[in-house]
């Protein structure tokens, strides 16, 4: 199984659990504003970190199942970078979420990521 990964804010992802849906498609931006979620693959997550989320305190990282995604995920390549990266044209319901992990930089300050296994995940 390949997952798919988003970072958020800890404060979004509650309201998206109380909700049912998260609507939140990148820092500082909504599903509405944006038209799409932005995830990212294993590989990405971290380039995707230290270009973007540099300082922000209280991160998650989705863990996301794209085969519970109830929203159409499209593969689209971003100017710049070589490997496409998934997005979620809707809102993401929150049970395709099979973990939620705390999301630090390492102690230089760069954030570093290792995708879990199937069984780490579920």
């Amino acid at each position: 199984m390949t997952f798919i990964y988003h970072i958020a804010a800890a404060a979004d992802w509650a309201r998206a659990c109380q909700d049912g849906k998260y609507t939140t498609s990148t820092r500082g931006r909504t599903l509405a504003e944006e038209g799409f979620i932005h995830t990212s693959t294993a590989g990405q997550v971290a380039l995707v970190a230290n270009a973007f989320y540099q300082g922000e305190p209280d991160l998650l990282l989705l863990v996301i199942d794209p085969g519970r995604v109830q929203e159409e995920i499209r593969y689209e390549h971003v100017p710049g970078q070589a490997q496409p990266y998934p997005h979620i044209y809707g809102a993401l319901n929150v049970d395709a979420v099979v973990q939620t992990r705390p999301f630090h930089p390492d102690p230089d300050g760069q954030f570093s990521f290792k995708a879990p296994n199937q069984r780490q995940a579920l």
